[in-house]
């Protein structure tokens, strides 16, 4: 009897605390934890009188930024311009994590376009977008930033109430002396470490978007002017009419080709029915005289 009100007490528990931490999961954890980072640091005593100018600049520096990118060039062409920038964002400690290329037609002629999708140390997000715009011509720049700091407080704050509870679930599980509180004790169990994967995992995309920066750079070659039929060269245009002449007379070969069949059988058939029909014609005509 009194393990199980013990099994009952520690099951208690368990859910009071999952429920403590499903109502403060939101940005009060984000809130509470950074308030009480702040008042340890300063003692206790009133903002005010404790910040310095050094403890807000290293707050700023603590904040956690994504920061992205786009720039849209023209460039003279597009294999060496994308080769250049590869080396660039390994110079800046980047590397390039997809890339597209087109062959576009207009009037004849090609031009290349593409883009790449550039990873590069935040620390040099700023340095390396400079770097980039000397690469050809501006067309387009935009940057973004998105503070995540909160998400990732309250993701850790989070992730120690849920591990605190999955210590407690096992001890519980090794007390559970029945079928039906093992199973209840492993139902609860796999929910929570599902839960604590899927924050980890969030955590860890949030903290490598925050560590590297993502550049979006779209480059593309100077589009050919569509030509006049004026600037044609004299001898271009002549051989172009020639073979016009001769591609206007291998169609009229091929239509006859595909008529001809048609013409034999349905001329036949006529030229019968037409002299059937004038042989009756006479023969009348002999009968009246």
């Amino acid at each position: 009897m009194d393990r199980r009100l013990k099994l009952l007490s520690v099951a208690l528990l368990v859910v009071l605390a999952g429920c403590t931490g499903a109502s403060s999961g939101g940005g009060g954890d984000a809130a509470t934890a950074e308030r009480m980072t702040l008042d340890a640091g300063s003692g206790g005593a009133p903002e005010d009188e404790q910040a310095t100018d050094g403890d807000q600049l290293a707050q700023l520096q603590n904040r956690k930024i994504i920061k992205t990118g786009q720039v849209r060039l023209t460039v003279d062409e597009f294999n060496t311009s994308r080769d250049a920038l590869e080396s660039t964002a390994e110079s800046y400690g980047g590397f390039v994590s997809d890339s597209r290329e087109r062959v576009n037609r207009r009037g004849g002629e090609t031009y290349r376009s593409g883009e790449l999708v550039v990873r590069v140390p935040s620390e040099n997000f700023s340095a390396f977008i400079s770097e980039v715009k000397t690469h050809g011509q501006v067309e387009h720049v935009e940057t973004n930033s998105q503070d995540v700091t909160d998400q990732l407080v309250d993701i850790e704050a989070r992730l120690d109430n849920l591990r605190a509870q999955r210590d407690r679930l096992r001890d519980l599980y090794e007390s559970a002396n029945t079928t039906e509180d093992v199973l209840a004790v492993e139902e609860r169990l796999t929910e929570v470490q599902t839960e604590i994967e899927r924050l980890e995992a969030k955590q860890a995309s949030l903290e490598n978007r925050v560590a590297l920066s993502t550049v979006r750079i779209s480059l593309s070659e100077e589009p050919p002017s569509p030509a006049q039929w004026y600037d044609v060269p004299v001898l271009q245009a002549f051989f172009e009419s020639v073979d016009g002449v001769f591609v206007t007379l291998r169609a009229m070969v091929v239509a006859l080709a595909y008529v001809l069949p048609y013409l034999v059988v349905f001329g036949g058939i006529l030229t019968i029915l037409g002299g059937g029909a004038v042989v009756a014609g006479r023969t009348a005509l002999r009968r009246l005289s």
